[in-house]
């Protein structure tokens, strides 16, 4: 049993020795000798199963040492993997001549070979041979010096392992340690003194399996190192390096094909500028997040990668520098917009910001100075909306990665033109109307920005006055509250030859939020409607 983490088989092995050493506490009945008969049946097709595949592992050693070309550092390991199998053979026969020896004084088995109940309940030739003759003490002494001396075997060719005693005494197991009435016996009268002979046969059955145990973990150690210097490709994949993975139209593609190997059987370490590079299948993955120095005339920067494959050559660790020159190209941020070259104030300006090179890794944010971001639903989608004057600068950045900046002017958002009208369309000032009851004056948005900006141009009069003037003398006004201005006195009033003036000194947006904005008016829009 190696020190450190125990196998699962390491584990049923302790929990069956002390399965069997609390049995002997107990006041057996003949049913349970006859299942520990059973128990020491399978105990010992075990050990035969056990001898078998060690005796395999030694010549499979051999073979692939022989194999390998007798390296010299691997040949003294068949060496040791022989003496640890004849260690194991000379104590697992001396074990089984202690079964024999009780077999024999207690004679146990009858003329057909079959274990007598009778005999198997003696409790006293147990103790006399094991403990007045002191052959458990001997026992107990080879069976602990077998794994010390199985430890000091690997350490001559390399292999740090320890294994724990085989034979312990009361205080050493944790069953019985605190256990006062137990806890003070050594392991002789633990195991022998007072148990009837078919436990013991099975607890010395047991004792043999402990040992191809430690000897089997010993030889699988020694088979784990064999040829770890002996490079054997058994992982291959083709693999295609090019010069680029983007392509310009026109342009040649230029790549190497290649056959790509590793071993299974090789655990090689790399680096990258010094850190640790996860490896699977013994391929290195290498992922990080270019970031550039001083870019070029060309929009490039160049970088290197400096690294190292640590791995086993010729039987010794070699450390394999390498180096792989790349360019870091300065993104190209591309803006697409109705309105692209400026923005225009307090409105929503629509703008799909792409940056081509980062392809599907491309997830932006966007930071802006002087105005405000409406992230859109896909990626690059963005609704700016710009202070009242100045410029706008919109940060670009993708992954947490800063790639830029774009700027743009604000641009003011132009006055509408302001149209009278009746309820049969625009007036033709040209030819003027007859007097009516009332008149619209309506705000209509500048073409372009109509187009553009749809959400943002809606536009209404909201301050001014209509007033009658005969021979340029006012006859009467009316202020100018909304679209449909009442002229109904005016109207009464008006002769052929007279004139309304529509006289504009507000006019208000509505924008996309729904947020009135008063526009800038440097002086009113003066109208001039002629009577018939």
């Amino acid at each position: 049993m190696a020190g450190g983490k125990e196998t699962p088989r390491q584990r049923m092995i302790g929990m069956m020795y002390l399965v069997l050493t609390a049995l002997l506490a107990l006041q057996v009945s003949n049913q349970i000798l006859q299942k520990f008969v059973l128990i020491n049946d399978g105990l010992e097709r075990t050990s035969r199963n056990y001898i078998q595949k060690n005796e395999f592992a030694v010549q499979s050693i051999a073979g692939t040492v022989e194999q390998q070309g007798n390296n010299e550092k691997d040949v003294p390991k068949v060496k040791v993997a022989q003496e640890i199998r004849k260690k194991s053979s000379e104590i697992f026969t001396y074990l089984e001549s202690m079964k024999q020896e009780l077999i024999t004084q207690s004679n146990a088995k009858d003329d057909q070979g079959q274990f007598k109940t009778s005999a198997l309940k003696n409790v006293d030739i147990p103790g006399n041979i094991f403990n007045n003759n002191r052959k458990g003490y001997e026992m107990q002494d080879a069976l602990n010096k077998y794994p010390e001396e199985v430890s000091a075997l690997l350490r001559e060719v390399g292999i740090d392992i320890s294994f724990q005693p085989i034979a312990k005494d009361a205080s050493e197991i944790d069953l019985f340690k605190n256990d006062p009435d137990v806890r003070s016996k050594d392991f002789v009268n633990l195991t022998f003194v007072k148990s009837p002979i078919g436990a013991v046969l099975t607890l010395i059955s047991q004792f043999q399996n402990e040992v191809l145990n430690v000897e089997s973990e010993a030889l699988s150690a020694i088979t784990n190192t064999i040829g770890s210097f002996f490079y054997k490709a058994d992982i291959v994949q083709a693999r295609i390096s090019a010069l680029s993975n983007v392509v310009a139209a026109g342009t040649k593609f230029e790549a190497d094909m290649f056959i790509a190997s590793s071993s299974s059987a090789d655990a090689p370490r790399m680096l990258l500028d010094g850190k640790d590079v996860p490896v699977a299948e013994g391929f290195g993955k290498i992922e990080f997040t270019a970031t550039p120095g001083q870019y070029d005339d060309r929009g490039l920067s160049r970088r290197v990668l400096k690294g190292e494959i640590i791995t086993n050559v010729g039987g010794e660790d070699q450390i394999l520098p390498i180096e792989y020159e790349y360019f870091v190209a300065q993104p190209v941020i591309r803006v697409t917009s109705e309105v692209v070259n400026q923005l225009y104030a307090d409105c929503a300006n629509d703008l799909m910001i792409d940056v081509p090179a980062l392809g599907n890794s491309y997830a932006p944010t966007f930071a802006v100075q002087n105005g405000q971001a409406i992230q859109g639903t896909k990626p690059g989608q963005v609704t700016i909306i710009p202070g009242s004057s100045g410029k706008t600068v919109i940060g670009v950045t993708s992954g947490g990665n800063k790639i830029g900046d774009v700027s743009y002017d604000i641009k003011p958002v132009p006055m509408p033109t302001i149209v009278p009208a009746t309820s049969s369309g625009p007036i033709d000032l040209s030819q003027g109307i007859a007097p009516i009851q009332s008149i619209l004056i309506r705000a209509e948005a500048e073409p372009t920005f109509a187009r553009t900006m749809a959400r943002d141009a809606k536009f209404e009069v909201t301050g001014g006055e209509v007033t009658l003037v005969r021979s340029e003398v006012p006859r009467g006004s009316v202020n100018i509250a909304g679209e449909t201005v009442g002229i109904r006195n005016l109207a009464e009033q008006a002769r052929g030859g007279d004139q309304l003036i529509v006289r504009v000194t507000e006019v208000t947006r509505t924008n996309f939020q729904g947020r009135k904005v008063k526009m800038p008016m440097s002086s009113p829009q003066i109208i001039r409607i002629a009577i018939k």
